[in-house]
């Protein structure tokens, strides 16, 4: 019973970090303050150069975040199962990352038993809601359209829009871009 309630008790504690994130961190008006707050308090691999904009949301304990990467307005990071997002990347407002998930034929609702971690190589851009589901990869220099839903791996400089997200085109040259997207109170100006 001890046992139990230490577990409990953790859990909760965890919990609170992740609520405290959702709100009033994620909503404070400064990159420094976020970016602290993920890195101290909930553990995760973020770089010093990475943004993280307003009223993004997070779960889970396994997120790493490269070097002058952006995470816009309103996204969602569910790292249960582990995200990895490379260098320069550009994750536009309101995208859905999902790296867990439940199996449908598990008679208890239980989660699903294949990898599910989803990683976003550098150089990278996701359209606005875009979604990218369990166990994918985004290679280096894709596209993925705005409203994409992504079920299996893009390929490096490929460009894929819809639903189930598709091939429409490549990328013509190879990104060597470095971003650096923090604008004032999370608005488009700089």
């Amino acid at each position: 019973m001890g046992r139990i309630l230490v577990r409990k008790v953790k859990g909760f504690m965890k919990a609170c970090q992740f609520a405290a994130w959702s709100w009033p961190i994620s909503a404070v008006p400064s990159y420094s303050v976020r970016r602290w707050y993920l890195r101290r308090v909930l553990r995760y691999s973020i770089a010093r150069s990475a943004s993280i904009h307003g009223g993004c949301w997070v779960t889970g304990f396994r997120l790493s975040l490269g070097a002058n990467s952006v995470i816009n307005r309103n996204c969602r990071l569910d790292a249960r199962g582990g995200i990895t997002i490379g260098s320069n990347v550009s994750i536009s407002p309101e995208c859905y990352l999902i790296s867990a998930s439940h199996d449908p034929h598990s008679p208890g609702f239980g989660g699903s038993t294949k990898p599910t971690a989803v990683s976003i190589n550098d150089h990278a851009w996701l359209g606005v809601r875009a979604i990218v589901l369990p166990g994918v990869t985004i290679g280096r220099g894709a596209v993925v359209g705005a409203g994409a839903v992504v079920t299996r791996d893009v390929e490096p400089l490929a460009i894929v829009a819809g639903n189930p997200a598709r091939v429409i085109g490549r990328r013509r040259c190879e990104p060597q871009y470095e971003l650096n997207w923090q604008p004032w109170f999370d608005t488009d100006i700089c």
